[in-house]
């Protein structure tokens, strides 16, 4: 698992800092971020947008958007990053979208986690399909995935 410290240390080497946009993870990528003392210099915000009416007024994200592609699909991902990176001080963002379970269906099944990075380069999307492992574990690998994405994005 990516450490936390080192998604902050990247963040001040490229003078930028973090937000985040989630909702299948309820707050917890901002949350293991401002575990780490200090981390007030990196970290801008968190949005925890875990209703649809909460991604549109407080990310924009686009209600035709929503009802196209369903709140869980890289297009929201997409629109929550770049809301949040739109509505932050900041040079990166992050945004997850997903099904943590129980439930999900044949279309949208549980585990699956849409995952979006905004910054200078512009938005970057991925789907990761973590299983039906339980609620609590789809959300714990969504948060070292989302972490794992910025340190990369950062370096």
């Amino acid at each position: 698992m990516t450490d936390p410290a080192l998604v902050l240390d990247l963040a001040r080497r490229r003078g930028v800092m973090i937000a985040t946009a989630e909702s299948c993870t309820g707050g917890l990528i901002a949350g293991r971020l401002t575990d780490v003392p200090g981390s007030s210099d990196a970290v801008d915000r968190g949005f925890v947008t875990y209703s649809n009416a909460a991604k549109i007024e407080m990310l924009g994200i686009r209600p035709e958007t929503l009802k196209a592609h369903g709140a869980v699909s890289e297009e929201i991902a997409a629109e929550m990053a770049a809301g949040a990176l739109a509505r932050s001080r900041t040079g990166i963002a992050v945004a997850v979208t997903g099904i943590a379970g129980p439930g999900g269906s044949e279309h949208k099944p549980e585990g699956r986690v849409c995952f979006g990075i905004a910054d200078a380069a512009g938005v970057r999307t991925e789907t990761v399909e973590f299983g039906p492992r339980g609620r609590a574990e789809v959300r714990a690998a969504t948060v070292a995935h989302a972490l794992a994405l910025l340190a990369a994005a950062l370096r």
